[in-house]
């Protein structure tokens, strides 16, 4: 993905047919082999690093940041005085998986950079001027190809600048390794799925025969189409349509949890139960117990009392070490609770119980 979004940019695109050793990694843009002088007044070579916080999809917008990040020491002039012109903050912190950086730095024109090519030229003739004034053979502009090593592992069919722009690359690769099954894609479960497929999560398991009708569309997020409605899709494959527009590992299983088929959810890490069925939640349950596998039991309830809407929203959270609240907890009854029974549904409680 990074040398296609390379070559579909300009400004990108430049920067590489100019020789500059450029890489696309987790969101930002990594520009290698940057020489600098350290404070013993040698010449070294650091990396020049920026969140690509400013996209649409696949194209690059105007930089909103003027910061530049920085891997190595903080660069000097060639009598190896820092400097100062640039100088914002310095400690080591990573910004994302394989992303880590020393410094930054602040070099902020009138008008804003018009792209990144205009940024990273910017600072490099700061910099490097400094190097070469002390070894003139040295340049970034190395012509030196990198392909990125991570985008065969991305969970995305684009970029998380998002995460990226809010430096938090590191938080979120905490989620890359679980495996999420969701049982029940109903508004509750639509929403939860809605979440989860803006994260890093390596599988998202889905699960439901149910098809998706027009009642399904007023509590679930987005919006479906008539033409799609009359088609009466199943609801995991309408789900599973949209939602690989963004996530690449959404797996749709087309049948209900029971009895027979309980091996499905054995290798989850966590379960999301989102569905009413009494009876074939108590056996999903007694699987998740059996392998030790944590999951999170939901349930709303609505009422129409006197013109007015009133009601509640459960979640119940199961560990592998707190277990004994289940039967208080949890309703088994086909139906699920009473409230729940009369199956008023808004979209806003179904949101609420999902987040």
């Amino acid at each position: 993905m990074s040398q296609r979004v390379i070559s579909l940019n300009p400004d990108l695109k430049k920067l590489r047919d100019e020789g500059y050793e450029i890489e696309i990694k987790k969101g930002h843009l990594l520009v290698h082999h940057i020489p600098y002088v350290n404070a013993k007044r040698e010449v070294a070579f650091g990396i020049l690093v920026t969140p690509l916080g400013d996209m649409a999809g696949d194209r690059t917008a105007p930089p909103s940041s003027h910061v530049f990040f920085f891997k190595g020491e903080h660069p000097c002039d060639k009598q190896g005085n820092i400097l100062a012109g640039i100088r914002h903050e310095s400690g080591t912190k990573s910004l994302a998986e394989g992303v880590e950086i020393d410094h930054s730095f602040s070099n902020r024109p009138p008008n804003g950079y018009a792209d990144y090519y205009e940024k990273v030229v910017a600072y490099c003739r700061i910099i490097c001027a400094e190097a070469q004034a002390i070894a003139p053979e040295v340049s970034p502009e190395t012509g030196k190809v990198i392909d990125s090593s991570d985008d065969p592992d991305t969970v995305f069919n684009y970029f998380d600048t998002n995460t990226s722009r809010a430096e938090i690359g590191t938080i979120s690769t905490k989620l890359k390794s679980l495996k999420i099954a969701i049982v029940g894609l109903g508004g509750t479960g639509s929403y939860v799925l809605d979440f989860i497929a803006k994260t890093e999560v390596g599988e998202i398991h889905l699960f439901d025969e149910d098809r998706f009708l027009s009642h399904n569309a007023f509590r679930s997020p987005g919006a479906a189409s008539i033409e799609t409605l009359r088609e009466q899709p199943r609801k995991v494959a309408y789900h599973h349509q949209t939602y690989s527009k963004m996530h690449k590992r959404i797996v749709p299983h087309e049948f209900n949890l029971g009895e027979s088929n309980l091996e499905e959810l054995v290798g989850m890490n966590f379960v999301f139960i989102c569905m009413d069925r009494g009876e074939s939640k108590k056996f999903i349950i007694g699987k998740l117990l059996e392998n030790r596998i944590a999951f999170i039991d939901v349930g709303i309830g609505i009422l129409a009392v006197d013109g007015s809407l009133t009601g509640s929203a459960r979640t119940t959270t199961v560990t592998a070490s707190k277990f004994d609240h289940i039967e208080s907890r949890i309703p088994f009854a086909d139906g699920g609770d009473d409230l729940y029974a009369k199956n008023i549904q808004i979209a806003e409680i179904n949101a609420l119980n999902a987040a």
